[in-house]
């Protein structure tokens, strides 16, 4: 039997799961699980890459001592973060989040080379104030000697995979993020990377996901107990959850729910219109080069930190119950800034609230209630504004991801779009990871042989 090991990074914990087929249908078993969060460092929010691996390595112990040794591994984590690396391939100074504040004024910088507009029709990405183009000109006017001194930059992925095995490459969804990749050639833009000032030799080959990257070096052979493939999946997290998207329609609309919303649809040409500009659309890179044109929402960050501050640590289920018997009708912008790095996500919302004078929500549940109901306006808002821009209709939206297990934000959501919202697989990010490596095995035909696959693995629920 062969298992595929995915390990899926995301920003608040880590996971190994293991797949393999069986009877026709993927099997997924969790092997090892580990926390994840940005650390204040000297004042900046930093990820401690040192302490992933460490757990990325225990995982794959994990692996071993339950006798079942994977053909291959694949590593996604999320988007836009990095290293840089010295001559000696040492990380050269902080392994900045994208949460910290060191990008404010970071997009000026950048609209004094390119307008906001010309480097949109370039790129088809939307503008984020954290997306890598802002966090490296943050190195440049602030760090100047870390840019001087860097020979390599590699995705936090990619970082993981070289020190696998040894071998430097970008891994191309996850390098769409960083707004400095062509979606025409699908490789970095040499112009505009010139433009900027960054150093053009720090960027590494672009492969896509199936790509072998290496077999694990002697060191780390040593250390686990095993050799094993290391390929390529798609190691933007989201990028392999729209892999897991169980649909059945050719044109598919999509909520990759967990931290982050990023609902959209997918297209075989970018659209860099103004028009897709305008309406904050981005184009980033998918499986088999097809296009995850979509909107990042601020998602279930909102919940995930008023849980932190309740007096009470109830379980996500409970607050779901509970906001759904509440009948405030207040709504926030979730994709205010105000909202992506609060000290207090609640005091952030009630001020919210009161500045744009509606009800100001005063209990536990009331301020769940308004994120979940904020959330589903959000998305109603979004899929009209894709299907304008499409020219497409989409009758079913499928919700992958841990929020796919919320079912009152479901409810919402088929309500305030009229659609039919299927919701699951839960575990999308691994499913999608494993399927790519399936893929480049042999194992599963295709992208569309993967998701009939998923289709019939995996339980969903329907609400209308």
């Amino acid at each position: 039997m062969n298992y595929y090991l995915a390990i899926d990074i995301g920003a608040s914990s880590g996971r190994h799961m293991l797949g393999h087929l069986e009877d026709g249908k993927m099997i997924l078993e969790e092997i090892y699980r580990f926390p994840n969060g940005m650390d204040k460092v000297d004042g900046s929010l930093c990820w401690d890459v040192d302490r992933l691996f460490f757990h990325i390595k225990e995982g794959m112990k994990a692996c071993k001592a339950a006798g079942k040794i994977p053909v291959s591994m694949g590593i996604d984590t999320w988007a836009v973060d990095y290293v840089l690396l010295d001559a000696e391939d040492q990380v050269i100074g902080k392994t900045y989040g994208y949460r910290d504040s060191r990008t404010e004024g970071a997009d000026e910088e950048v609209y004094k080379y390119i307008s906001r507009q010309n480097l949109y029709a370039k790129t088809g990405i939307q503008k984020q104030i954290f997306n890598t183009i802002y966090q490296l000109m943050a190195v440049k006017t602030q760090e100047p000697e870390n840019l001087e001194k860097a020979e390599t930059l590699l995705m936090i992925p990619d970082y993981f995979n070289f020190l696998l095995t040894g071998v430097k490459m970008t891994e191309y969804t996850n390098a769409s993020t960083t707004q400095l990749v062509s979606p025409v050639t699908k490789t970095w833009d040499p112009y505009l990377i010139e433009l900027l000032g960054y150093p053009e030799k720090i960027f590494t080959e672009i492969r896509e996901p199936g790509t072998l990257v290496g077999s694990l070096t002697e060191e780390i052979i040593d250390e686990v107990g095993y050799d094993t493939k290391v390929v390529l999946p798609a190691t933007h997290d989201t990028g392999s959850a729209v892999v897991a998207v169980p649909a059945e329609e050719e044109d598919v609309m999509y909520i990759s729910s967990g931290t982050w919303s990023l609902m959209g649809t997918e297209l075989m040409k970018a659209d860099c219109s103004s028009a897709s500009r305008e309406a904050n659309l981005t184009n980033e890179g998918g499986y088999d080069y097809r296009f995850r044109y979509l909107k990042n929402i601020m998602g279930l960050w909102m919940i995930q930190s008023v849980k932190k501050e309740f007096e009470q640590d109830y379980t996500f289920a409970e607050i779901c119950d509970q906001a759904s018997r509440q009948t405030i009708p207040s709504i926030v912008d979730c994709n205010d800034s105000c909202f992506l790095a609060p000290d207090s996500m609640i005091q952030a919302v009630k001020e919210y609230c009161k500045r744009t004078e509606q009800q100001v929500p005063e209990s536990d549940w009331e301020i769940a209630a308004v994120i979940y109901n904020s959330l589903g306006d959000c998305y109603a808002k979004t899929i009209e504004e894709i299907e304008a821009l499409t020219k497409k209709h989409y009758d079913v939206i499928h919700v992958v991801g841990g929020g796919s297990n919320a079912e009152y934000l479901n409810e919402v959501t088929a309500k305030r779009t009229g659609r039919t919202v299927v919701a699951g697989p839960g575990e999308a990010t691994a499913i999608g990871n494993v399927a790519v490596q399936m893929i480049a095995a042999g194992e599963l035909a295709d992208l569309k042989g993967a998701r009939r696959c998923i289709r019939d693995s995996f339980p969903l629920k329907t609400f209308e």
